[in-house]
């Protein structure tokens, strides 16, 4: 599965995959995300007790895509 054609929110497992790094980093670059308020690791989101990526934010990290709230048409 490539970033591109995932699902809008990934688990950390398949987060990893994409990224090609340990499930444990995965995990750990989400505990990052929360205790910086998202200065640095991997963005989550929280359903409940489930953390999950939002594809749109590892586009944004990739340079695959915009930043939320920015227009480049002039």
């Amino acid at each position: 599965m490539g970033l591109v054609d995932a699902p809008d929110f990934l688990t950390l497992e398949e987060t990893a995959a994409i990224l090609r790094i340990g499930r444990n980093q995965a995990y750990e670059l989400a505990r990052v995300w929360r205790t910086t308020g998202g200065q640095r690791g991997v963005p989550v989101v929280e359903f409940g007790r489930l953390l999950r990526v939002p594809k749109a934010a590892l586009l944004r990290l990739a340079g695959l895509g915009e930043p939320e709230g920015v227009d480049r048409a002039g």
